[in-house]
């Protein structure tokens, strides 16, 4: 009970922190250029910049509606961690206006826009919390229509940064588009994890020699795979192995000395949990059979 309670109150400290550096970079870097945002937040920056109206309010009102109908699409924790989290960017929308004096090109206050939006918003997700709006639209839609998430997010974006042609003018649309672009990858980046890692499948006609040689010389896991080839028919073991950025070299040069013919695929691999990774390794035997 109280590592549960410790675990929700650290996503809600994270969810906190997230709406906060997103809030920074809606007002210290976006509006002071006057460029645009997708979903709620956009619709909100528009009606500032046409009315004068405050940001902060703006979102937690059309995001208020939404909160009665997130419980068919939310459970019940995701639903309290969205209601935190768009409670709390619309707070700290009011708070940090008119932080200092912005940076006056456009260009760098479009990418860290970008930047800061991704790591608030990626912070959010991560623990499992939105900030509301064009989520939980887009569930709902999933949910009764079955068009994708994605898709639909990307529509409603995309409405709301061409409408803001009308409001901003078409360069700053454009600018626009470079900062929710990066945005999205910032967001990948954050939810994925940064403790980067390669993945690589090895197919080789002396896979066990491959295998003993890596858990020797690398104490890397493998795990060793039954396939069979679509042509020849014949069976063969196909290795999959998790290394550091740093031992893929090493892994290669393993598998070529034993096996020069060897097919190596290799991944990149994000948010990589076990051991050897995000706990010390605690054995000398790693090779598991499927």
């Amino acid at each position: 009970m109280k590592n549960k309670l410790y675990l929700h109150i650290k996503n809600i400290i994270i969810i906190l922190i997230g709406a906060f550096i997103f809030s920074i970079g809606i007002n210290y870097f976006a509006i002071p250029s006057k460029l645009a945002e997708g979903g709620f937040t956009g619709i909100a920056m528009l009606l500032h910049y046409k009315l004068g109206w405050d940001t902060g309010i703006l979102v937690f009102l059309l995001n208020l509606p939404l909160f009665f109908v997130g419980y068919k699409v939310f459970g019940k924790q995701t639903l309290i961690y969205t209601i935190i989290g768009t409670t709390a960017v619309s707070v700290f929308l009011g708070l940090t206006q008119n932080l200092g004096k912005p940076v006056t090109d456009t260009l760098l206050n479009a990418l860290y826009t970008g930047v800061l939006v991704g790591i608030g918003l990626g912070l959010i997700f991560r623990v499992g919390g939105t900030t509301g709006g064009v989520d939980i639209i887009a569930r709902l839609v999933n949910k009764y229509f079955g068009w994708s998430i994605g898709r639909t997010m990307f529509l409603f974006d995309f409405a709301v940064i061409c409408s803001s042609i009308f409001v901003i003018n078409l360069n700053m649309a454009m600018y626009t588009l470079v900062s929710v672009f990066v945005g999205a990858r910032v967001v990948d980046f954050v939810v994925e994890g940064l403790n980067a890692s390669k993945a690589t499948t090895i197919i080789s006609n002396h896979a066990q020699s491959v295998a003993d040689q890596i858990t020797e010389k690398m104490e890397r896991g493998v795990t060793i795979l039954k396939g069979q080839g679509a042509f020849t028919g014949s069976e063969k073991d196909v290795l999959y192995v998790v290394v550091a950025p740093n031992e893929l070299p090493k892994l290669k040069q393993i598998v070529h000395d034993l096996d020069p013919d060897a097919f190596i695929v290799v991944h990149d691999a994000r948010d990589v949990h076990g051991e050897g990774f995000t706990f010390e390794k605690i054995g000398s035997e790693k090779i598991i059979k499927n």
